[in-house]
């Protein structure tokens, strides 16, 4: 493409990473220090990989370990203020902090004999270790992750420890400091707890999966793949930034990262066709926070689900598949709508890639069609992100065409050579299971090959320990957000919210949604997804649960909302991030991009008044048929939010079109009946009225 040169450079992705996304602003560290690092981060993933395939370890030691490794790295590559970081050098307190968060990493697995025996209690020196990781635990959480987080730590800390002073129905009996060090770092219902045990299991190995993905070049792949199939249509690089965004969501669990990776290259591209530069972010911010929402990884929350909830990943995969397919129509349908409306066309052929090189390289996409594939089969969660991180290696090869036809020799051999030893030796029957088993064996046995001819060792090694270093950040939430739900457990906090928003709700089930949206958009501000959903699924979720609504709506209602407050005016972050690409005006991108995701701001109530959306008991004609009328109710909405159609909507046919586009989404018999009928009068009244308000003929362009 000619004009690919007018994208942002690395240095100013990183620059606008660095401002907007906590998580990206690192020290550029050098000499011994950076070494150091560096094999910190090497050591991190070899040892994940090793206690998750091959010994296993008590989960108190793992999940102590996984924190030590976490914490100790944070406070060499994270500054404690940007203006240290500006400088790129450590101080004498960086290295402290460093040192003492490996000896809180190893206290567990040294002294695990010792306090497995002690039945509950905790010596002086427990009380000092479990001290310092609270306090390890909150400093770095500030640094990786963010402010907003740290001091919704510390408040709830402070509510447990003030609890006789707390008024009205807040007021419990309060917990002496031995008990809330014990609960914090002695037990599995504080820092130790169920949010960190996922990331010490799943979310790491997708982490590092993600990160393969990146060497193998799948990121830039979106993109073209997205201009080819979408760049000349109208409004043709809005509609490549809904499309790779979409895609980037799969491997980037932090909307900041998707915007401006994706938006630095579509943002200059709407520009130069003609899109305002807050509507042109906001397309970006809309796109890029939706991607979170879209199965197989939704932002890592999926993998919390199933600890919080209890169920397995493929239900909530499969019930979180409709409302993303909505959210993403509805962000299509209104770009699409202002492009007509405002009269752009799609890209000019010097502008398009090579389809034909788009299309040969289609088999980049195989390691997420493969990890779906291995979550359907059965294949433990686990399993399945080894599995893919394998195929993602097996996929990177094929990008030299030197070796490129040994590769698939080797591979159908081994997987031959594999299944010949199964069956004829290890007595296994001939099944789908063994034909999945033998992947593994085969695919080492390529890889290994791979290095004698290629020499790959380096982007594998540029992998793990990227893959490590995205997870510092989420090391440090997912303790933090631990530190939450221990003190939510102990003081009863969850139930008592619940119980007064339901009051303050009058019993109403759409007033109590109501006020549990809210606090699950402040709660959600400036948090990372996996902090996000544990807060909001902590404390806002109960309010839903207690009306009598089943668990999974009432995790997936908390889980959009708290994902949406990165475009949600004030904190918009995922907003500001695409201002930042496009020169917009902030809060303008903000408030566009919450138009454009206006699906997520209805969907969630409707799943959880009528859960048909979530594929819950229904059959397969009322999952075609609801995803038939939301997709239509999602077209008449967005024709009345924008006011185009085939032609400029009247304000009453804009009320009329929001209306029944409302009445179509809502899965109901009379709904449905009043919703078609209402989108046939208007979709009749666009066909028949030829001309708008101001007498222009249908299809004369109009000014924005």
């Amino acid at each position: 493409m000619s004009k690919r040169n007018e994208s942002l450079s690395q240095e100013e992705q990183q620059a606008l990473m660095q401002k907007y996304d906590p998580e990206s602003s690192v020290r550029q560290l050098k000499g011994i220090v950076a070494k150091i690092v560096f094999f910190g981060l090497l050591a991190f993933s070899i040892y994940q990989l090793y206690v998750l395939t091959i010994h296993p370890l008590p989960a108190q030691i793992h999940r102590t370990i996984h924190l030590g490794f976490g914490l100790s790295l944070i406070f060499l590559l994270y500054p404690a203020t940007k203006r240290k970081q500006a400088k790129g050098q450590l101080g004498w307190l960086d290295y402290i902090l460093s040192a003492l968060s490996v000896g809180v990493g190893l206290y567990w697995p040294l002294k695990y004999d010792e306090i497995v025996m002690q039945a509950g209690e905790i010596t002086q020196l427990d009380f000092i270790f479990g001290a310092l990781a609270i306090v390890l635990v909150l400093e770095a959480t500030r640094r990786a992750v963010g402010i907003p987080i740290t001091v919704i730590a510390l408040v709830f800390l402070a509510y447990a420890y003030w609890g006789r002073q707390m008024p009205g129905f807040l007021i419990h009996r309060g917990v002496d400091l031995d008990t809330i060090v014990k609960s914090m770092f002695f037990t599995t219902e504080g820092i130790l707890g169920t949010p960190l045990a996922v990331s010490s299991t799943y979310i790491f190995l997708f982490l590092l999966f993600g990160a393969f993905l990146v060497k193998t070049g799948v990121g830039q792949y979106f993109n073209d793949l997205a201009v080819a199939l979408a760049g000349k249509r109208t409004g043709g690089p809005a509609k490549v930034a809904i499309f790779s965004s979409a895609l980037q969501g799969t491997i980037s669990g932090s909307s900041v990262a998707n915007v401006v990776t994706s938006g630095s290259f579509t943002i200059p591209m709407m520009k130069r066709l003609g899109y305002r530069k807050e509507f042109a972010g906001a397309v970006e911010a809309a796109a890029s926070t939706g991607g979170q929402l879209m199965p197989p990884i939704m932002g890592a929350a999926a993998f919390l689900m199933i600890e919080f909830i209890g169920i397995d990943y493929w239900t909530i995969a499969k019930a979180a598949l409709i409302p993303a397919i909505l959210y993403f129509a509805g962000v299509w349908i209104m770009t699409h709508f202002e492009a007509k409306r405002v009269g752009l066309s799609g890209l000019k052929d010097e502008d398009m890639p090579d389809r034909k090189e788009v299309f040969k390289k289609l088999y980049l996409l195989l390691p997420i069609v493969a990890i779906v594939v291995y979550l359907a089969s059965g294949l433990s969660i686990t399993r399945a992100a080894l599995y893919g991180i394998l195929t993602t290696m097996l996929v990177g090869l094929f990008r030299e065409e030197k070796y490129r036809s040994i590769y698939p020799i080797v591979f159908v051999a081994g997987v031959i050579a594999w299944m010949t030893y199964m069956t004829a030796f290890a007595g296994a029957g001939l099944s789908f299971i063994v034909l999945l088993e033998s992947f593994v064996p085969a695919a080492l046995l390529t890889i290994l090959v791979s290095y004698f001819f290629d020499g790959n060792f380096v982007d594998t090694v540029d992998a793990l320990t990227s893959g490590a270093r995205t997870a510092l950040a989420v090391v440090a939430a997912t303790a933090a957000a631990g530190i939450i739900v221990g003190v939510v457990t102990k003081t009863g906090l969850g139930l008592k919210l619940a119980n007064s928003l339901v009051d303050l709700a009058g019993g109403n089930v759409l007033l109590t949604l109501f006020f549990t949206m809210l606090a699950a958009i402040v709660l959600g501000m400036g948090s990372p997804t996996t902090a996000n959903y544990v807060i909001t699924s902590t404390i806002a979720a109960p309010a839903i649960i207690a009306l009598g609504v089943s668990e999974l709506p009432a995790h997936l209602f908390v889980f959009y909302f708290g994902i949406i407050a990165d475009i949600t005016p004030p904190v918009a972050l995922a907003a500001f991030a695409a201002a930042g690409v496009s020169g917009g005006e902030p809060i303008r991108t903000g408030l566009n991009a919450a138009k454009l995701a206006i699906a997520a701001f209805i969907i969630p109530y409707m799943f959880v008044l009528s859960p048909e959306l979530l594929m819950i008991d229904t059959n397969a004609w009322g999952i075609i048929w609801v995803t038939f009328t939301a997709v239509t109710g999602m077209l008449a909405i967005g024709a009345g939010m924008i006011g185009y159609w085939y032609r400029k909507v009247f304000l009453i046919e804009r009320i009329v079109s929001v209306a029944g586009g409302l009445l179509l989404i809502y899965p109901g018999r009379l709904s449905d009946t009043l919703g078609i009928a209402t989108f046939a009068v208007i979709l009749g009244l666009q066909l028949l009225v030829k001309r708008d308000l101001i007498g222009q003929p249908v299809g004369v362009k109009q000014n924005a």
